[in-house]
């Protein structure tokens, strides 16, 4: 199962979230609000009982993709997590990959310590702002769906 992506943009609002395929990544709050909420409609009886037996599927929530050297602001950070990694509540982050292997878990936040930790290490629904993609390597969406293709679409 794919899920489809986007860059992020400079100042944008995001939280950790765990998509359906078991992976914890970045997502829009305002997606997820839609994808939780359907539309409401004035539905007939028929259209009511077609639901019931054929669901209609949610929209997926769009992923939303960091290129490395983005940095960040993480947001709620637990204290248990503090204490073990030297930070605070609220942290000021580079985003980098640790790894370059393809089919692996590699994208990770670097604190200001010098400590790394994976993006499937934090729990889900923290907030995390863009604060700047100038320092970012270069990327192109077409670039990131060449990586991390979408099927289905």
């Amino acid at each position: 199962m794919a899920v489809p992506n986007r860059l992020a943009q400079e100042g944008e609002e995001l939280v950790t979230y765990r998509f359906p395929t078991g992976s914890l990544g970045l997502a829009s709050p305002n997606d997820l609000k839609r994808a939780a909420s359907p539309a409401r409609t004035n539905k007939t009886l028929w259209k009511v009982l077609v639901d019931f037996f054929d669901p209609p599927q949610a929209d997926p929530v769009c992923a939303v993709c960091i290129p490395p050297g983005a940095k960040l602001r993480i947001e709620g950070l637990p204290p248990r997590m503090q204490k073990d990694w030297g930070v605070g509540a609220t942290e000021d982050v580079t985003f980098t990959q640790i790894s370059a292997s393809v089919n692996s878990y590699r994208d990770a936040f670097r604190f200001v310590n010098g400590r790394q930790m994976r993006l499937q290490e934090l729990r889900e629904g923290l907030k995390v702002q863009v604060l700047d993609l100038s320092l970012a390597e270069e990327w192109s969406l077409e670039g990131i769906r060449e990586e991390f293709p979408v099927r289905g679409r």
